[in-house]
């Protein structure tokens, strides 16, 4: 099988937001972006000498608007199957995030007061249920789904065979990408520590780069000393008891 190359797709500004085009025996789209994005990706991946109509798969990696949204529209227009982790099965059924988010920062804060973060779009039931590590040999590509929770229960990234971690909100861009290169946490996590355990597992397999939902292609490198600090800063918190996190652990938001 052919190695799998990953190719971004802005959705939002330059990188703001971005899905994912994986090209290897057959094509991969990874995340379908806001409501109203569809189009925008069918067209993309056209522009790439890909026929959109042989898409293989869309892997949904979370259950956030920004990441699910167009799903349901990029399936009927490309007839692929959606894969989708069984734990955000809620926000996939019904259309709308979990809420409420759980900002990580002043950025958080912010989009939190956006209502484009708590629109409803349409519903899907994904066709190939994620509950673990899943093989994609079968759609085409050299890759696995690996499960990565903390972002959301139900988070995935999927690692190809040459090391391209590709992975939602694992890790993002500082300002949703406004700084290229520079590791940050995205807006929102429903756990900040069970996802820095995610990710510190995810860069325990020796990834190459690590492609995100927001922002530019990161270093390992950086983004491991990056991790450093945020354990420091995390366990710092939850010492205080001002880690918030959706199991329930009450006090101030970071």
């Amino acid at each position: 099988m052919p190695h799998t190359k990953v190719i971004p797709i802005p959705i939002l500004g330059k990188r703001t937001i971005n899905a994912y085009l994986l090209l290897g025996r057959r094509p991969v789209i990874v995340d379908a972006g806001m409501p109203g994005s569809a189009r925008r990706i069918y067209d993309q991946v056209a522009r790439h000498g890909v026929d959109p109509t042989d898409i293989a798969l869309i892997v949904i990696t979370h259950g956030h608007i920004d990441h699910f949204g167009s799903a349901a529209k990029l399936h009927r227009l490309t007839g692929a199957p959606v894969a989708g982790h069984v734990a955000d099965l809620e926000p996939f059924r019904t259309g709308r995030a979990r809420e409420p988010y759980l900002p990580t920062g002043p950025m958080g804060r912010l989009l939190d007061r956006n209502r484009n973060v708590h629109v409803q779009t349409d519903p899907f039931e994904p066709d190939v249920l994620v509950r673990g590590e899943t093989n994609l040999d079968d759609f085409g590509i050299a890759a696995r789904i690996m499960p990565t929770p903390g972002h959301t229960a139900g988070s995935v990234s999927v690692l190809t065979d040459t090391g391209d971690l590709v992975a939602g909100d694992l890790i993002a861009n500082s300002f949703m990408g406004l700084i290229p290169g520079r590791p940050a946490n995205p807006p929102f996590h429903d756990d900040p520590l069970r996802n820095l355990a995610s990710l510190r597992e995810m860069l325990a397999l020796n990834p190459t780069r690590l492609h995100v939902g927001h922002g530019t292609a990161l270093d390992p490198d950086r983004v491991r000393r990056w991790a450093t600090r945020e354990h420091q800063h995390l366990s710092r918190l939850a010492t205080r008891g001002r880690l918030s996190t959706r199991a329930g652990n009450p006090g101030g938001q970071t």
